[in-house]
């Protein structure tokens, strides 16, 4: 018996988990927090219906939250298998994880100290401990390079493009005189983009398990340095800040290349740049110990002379620093984390800079709903931060140019080397609208069946 279980990212885009049981074997791709509304991260404190403690490996995409933040937790519920992924996707998933467990016990700390939760008293959802234990299963493998799970089962991992280590994972199950091959495409990164490869091209499947984050629209079609530049001018012409809140992971380090681009091919004057998060700090020293999981030559990546480092670029890792950037005037580039606003040290610039007709946001990522992202998205006039409205008088950009993810068209290009027609394709990791458009392009298109699974759904595999 193969089964396929869909436990999250299934009619939304957080919350990545897909359990596959092979007889009595179980195996978990991805094990992420539900991001976004309420009622969805209310799903980050239920009991699993299903047995994590009888999970025996754990096959982890890439390192963001949304695919790895529930791990601490599910190692509360007896989860004791091995995790499985890339040096890089190890490396960023201590910082990441380390970060997320320290804002849970600050959330709850607050919660307590000002008596705001009905919980008596608030908890984290996990804390420090949690994670040193969970950090201990992690286990490194190479991409390209099978590896076995049991005697009925091997995968292996190819570069996803999405961010430094992350991946897509084939699984092959050999079971009754038949090999069947499963491709989980994690989050599919984008073609031709700064600092990060195009992603793998996949092989032929019978089952392929895709996000579809973008899957009902494009991306503007400009470059992302010429989407960036005009921002900049804008910046230096009214002496003001472009605050960008950036993912830490992926999309600062891109940023910080981008403006260093810019600055050292001579279309724009040296400006400072300032990045303000201990986490994409920690995050851009990674980058830099990894020149071969970029496109760059080596000596453009390697020690002093990485070029996300230089001197106009000032790492802000420090409370007190970052307090010292409440006076900062300008021109300035300020990237700060979380990129959905939903938290952290960009809350205190925006309640500052929002206000300012001379600034401009720019957004340059995807915004779940339910986040102020996208509110700011979507034309808000004011923005709650700390229980302030603050009014939104700064121009906000939404730079579509600069997402990590495969959009409609490059979904379609990531898939196009397949040419043998898999027996089914579920569309997962997208809101119900994108996912439903994506499942009938691949039916229109390539005659593939496609289904958008439901939480919980089961799928026997054939």
């Amino acid at each position: 018996m193969i089964e396929l279980t869909f436990l999250g990212a299934a009619g939304t885009v957080t919350g990545s988990k897909t359990l596959l049981r092979v007889g009595d074997d179980q195996l978990l791709v991805d094990c992420g927090l539900f991001q976004g509304l309420k009622q969805l991260r209310l799903l980050n404190w239920q009991e699993p219906e299903w047995d994590p403690g009888g999970v025996a490996w754990l096959l982890l995409t890439h390192a963001h939250i949304d695919h790895s933040g529930f791990l601490p937790r599910l190692g509360r519920y007896g989860f004791r298998g091995r995790i499985l992924c890339t040096a890089a996707t190890a490396e960023l998933a201590q910082v990441l994880l380390r970060d997320s467990a320290h804002i849970q016990e600050e959330d709850a700390e607050w919660l307590n100290r000002k008596g705001l939760s009905k919980h008596k008293p608030a908890l984290p959802l996990y804390d420090r401990n949690d994670v040193e234990r969970i950090l201990r299963r992690f286990e490194v493998r190479d991409y390209d390079s099978w590896f076995h799970l049991g005697k009925q089962v091997r995968a292996r991992f190819r570069n996803a493009g999405h961010i430094i280590g992350s991946a897509t994972v084939e699984v092959e199950i050999a079971s009754n005189a038949r090999t069947r091959r499963i491709l989980w495409s994690g989050d599919v990164g984008r073609f031709d983009m700064p600092l990060n490869p195009d992603p793998a091209p996949p092989e032929a499947a019978d089952y392929v398990i895709i996000e579809s984050t973008y899957g009902d629209r494009t991306h503007p079609a400009e470059p992302p340095l010429a989407s960036m530049q005009p921002l900049l001018e804008r910046m230096l012409e009214k002496r003001s800040i472009l605050l960008v809140p950036a993912f830490a992971v992926g999309r600062a380090q891109q940023i910080i290349y981008m403006a260093r681009e810019l600055i050292t091919s001579g279309r724009l004057p040296a400006f400072p740049v300032y990045l303000d998060s201990p986490m994409a700090v920690d995050a851009t020293e990674i980058y830099c110990r990894y020149p071969d999981h970029h496109t760059l030559p080596d000596d453009k990546l390697m020690g002093d002379g990485c070029v996300l480092y230089g001197p106009n670029v000032h790492l802000v890792r420090s409370v007190e620093a970052s307090k010292r950037l409440n006076a900062l005037e300008g021109p300035a580039l300020l990237i700060s984390s979380s990129g959905m606003l939903s938290g952290g040290r960009v809350l205190h610039h925006l309640k500052r800079l929002l206000p300012d007709r001379r600034c401009t946001i720019a957004l340059v990522g995807y915004q779940a709903i339910g986040t102020r992202g996208r509110a700011l998205q979507e034309g808000a006039e004011t923005l709650k931060i700390h229980g302030q409205h603050v009014p939104v008088r700064a121009r906000v950009e939404d730079l579509g140019s600069l997402s990590g993810h495969a959009d409609h068209t490059e979904l379609l290009r990531w898939l196009s080397p397949v040419e043998r027609k898999p027996q089914r394709v579920f569309v997962t990791h997208g809101e119900e609208q994108a996912a439903e458009a994506f499942a009938a392009a691949l039916h229109s298109e390539r005659g593939w069946e496609s289904v958008v699974p439901t939480l919980g759904e089961r799928f026997a595999l054939d």
